[in-house]
């Protein structure tokens, strides 16, 4: 048990009054949570509104069907307060649904918004919901943002139960990777609870509302990644036991027991993954508490990313398959076709003696028996003396040899089968990593997941930066040496300068390209993913997807390149 502080944590969401089967009735693909018209920035974690809130500021007075820029159509107001509202709407222009946040232009908060919105769009990371436009016209400020249909909010997700603990791992795995990654370009939330968590239909989760939701609230803090990690921890804490980790129920969640303090989640909920709890109670034991099991706390998006890391991966439940429906009998039985079945039911049915079972039968029996026997006999004595007259002919002066290779000849070629990948690295011919922490994404089995290059300006080419004057990459590495026949390279984006190269045991933490001699295929310019097949089997232990080119990210003098998977056959 822990004491500890809730500060910069917005524990007192009114998501908290609803019922859970309120909200898991909710639409949940809207960039903003649907909300009343309370600022829930403003509340403190007993529920008080804060002292200093302005609550005479007014939402424009917009209706459906009013258009911005003679292109975006609002169609649903989803939430209004605070000066601010945000809308369902449809881009006419694109024919595709988009969400809108809107405030007028001399709002205190406008000027913040704009700069928030402009930044998040710059980070370009899938896995944050994207800004697809940042406007300032007719007196009002918009932002524009993608819409995901096929979306569930995490909210929706914990009105259900709990999470599975593999689903749970998925969840402060992605969560943590992303906000690490937005927090390295000085990206942070401030306002990550569960309605900004959604999980697509294909398993992955996206973030909405990173830097925007804090800025239209007005929320600042002066250790946001700690903030955000503490808020990492409590997503984790209600995905494990369905339950907030603080005294105030939030976001359809009932609360802890009042004056008991922070319970690990295996305290609260008994079946619950111990290594995930231990995860929980680290990223949320942020200001001083201890517990005595605990490791040191995670204080940044990057240890805990790092320590979801260090764990033993959690697999996937096995598929439950249906058990088979026992056969069920019919009450048709011969002769009472058109009869009542009260009627049937009440006549003794004739059970017809078994076949074969009288005297004339088992006589019969023995007979076919006999003469199987007979057939069997005479059918191997022809079979075994033909045979012999084909050994003596081979083996006569003159006969011809068969050569060694023709039974192999006939043989069918063995399939290719994917080869163990051991171990994964970055190629680092500069000394410094990229993206150090995204190198398993490349070797995960999942194509969702990717290793990302950062964006760089201007640079198409690598070898324009001082420090990477031999490109990057990824090395796997297959534990020994082993006869390579084909590589296959999901590429993150079509476009990028990629070659193959392989190396033996030599080229064990090389960070160099002449240690990696075999040229599997030439450095050459790839639309959509990188197929290898060999000519002939080659004897390595580590193959180098080497990049030194990459491809604009749509935005001009903007660059990004990465790898979604590889996979080694032999």
């Amino acid at each position: 048990m822990a004491e500890r502080s809730t500060a910069a944590v917005d524990v007192a969401d009114n998501s908290g009054d609803d019922p859970l089967t309120a909200k898991a009735d909710r639409t949940t693909a809207d960039g903003a949570e649907a909300q009343d018209a309370t600022d829930m920035s403003s509340l403190n974690t007993n529920g008080d509104q804060e002292a200093g809130d302005d609550p005479a500021i007014k939402s424009p007075e917009l209706h459906s069907g009013h258009k911005l820029a003679r292109r975006y159509r609002l169609e649903e107001c989803v939430t209004r307060l605070d000066g601010f509202s945000s809308w369902r709407a449809v881009d006419e222009k694109l024919r595709r649904a988009v969400g809108v946040h809107i405030l007028p232009a001399d709002h205190p908060r406008a000027r913040s918004v704009l700069a928030a919105a402009r930044s998040s769009a710059l980070l370009g990371d899938p896995r944050f919901v994207q800004v697809l436009d940042a406007v300032e016209e007719n007196d009002l400020v918009y932002v524009v943002h993608e819409w995901l249909p096929d979306a569930t909010e995490l909210t929706t997700l914990l009105a259900a139960g709990p999470l599975e603990p593999y689903d749970a791992y998925q969840l402060v795995s992605q969560v943590s990777q992303a906000m690490a990654a937005a927090h390295r370009e000085g990206l942070a939330h401030l306002r990550l609870t569960p309605s900004a968590v959604l999980r697509t239909s294909t398993g992955q989760y996206r973030i909405r509302g990173l830097a925007v939701n804090a800025a239209l609230r007005g929320i600042t803090v002066d250790r946001p990644q700690r903030t955000d990690t503490e808020a990492i921890g409590a997503l984790l804490y209600a995905a494990l036991t369905q339950r907030w980790p603080y005294e105030n129920d939030a976001h359809g969640l009932s609360g802890l027991p009042k004056g008991m303090g922070l319970i690990a989640p295996d305290q609260v909920r008994a079946g619950v993954h111990r290594g995930l709890s231990d995860l929980a109670m680290r990223a949320l034991v942020n200001d001083g508490a201890t517990a005595s099991r605990q490791e040191p706390p995670c204080t940044t998006p990057d240890e805990l990313a790092k320590a979801v890391a260090a764990m033993p991966r959690i697999r996937p439940p096995e598929p439950a398959f249906p058990p088979v429906p026992e056969y069920q009998h019919t009450t048709y039985q011969q002769g009472t076709y058109g009869q009542h079945q009260s009627a049937a039911a009440t006549q003794p049915v004739l059970v017809a003696p078994a076949p074969l079972e009288s005297r004339t039968g088992k006589a019969l029996k023995w007979a076919v028996s006999a003469l199987l026997i007979a057939a069997l006999g005479l059918g191997s004595w022809q079979v075994a003396d033909r045979l012999l007259d084909q050994g003596s002919t081979n083996n006569g002066p003159g006969a011809t040899q068969p050569s060694p290779d023709a039974s192999m000849d006939d043989k069918p070629a063995r399939p290719l089968q994917p080869l163990k990948i051991s171990d994964a690295r970055e190629f680092m011919p500069g000394g410094s990593g990229i993206q150090l922490d995204q190198v398993e994404n490349a070797v995960d089995g999942d194509s969702q997941s990717a290793w990302i290059t950062p964006e760089y300006h201007g640079y198409a080419n690598f070898g324009n930066l001082p420090n990477r004057q031999g490109g990057s990459g990824i090395v796997v590495d297959l534990g020994s040496e082993q006869s390579i026949s084909q590589v296959r390279v999901g590429l993150y984006r079509s476009g990028q300068k990629v070659q193959l190269r392989a190396a033996g045991e030599a080229a064990m933490g090389s960070s160099s390209l002449s240690d990696f001699s075999q040229e599997l295929s030439p450095l050459k310019q790839v639309d959509g993913n990188l197929d290898v097949k060999l000519d002939k089997p080659v004897r390595a232990r580590y193959v180098l997807v080497h990049i030194t080119e990459l491809p604009t990210d749509g935005s001009p003098g903007r660059f990004r390149g990465g790898i979604s998977e590889v996979q080694v056959l032999g």
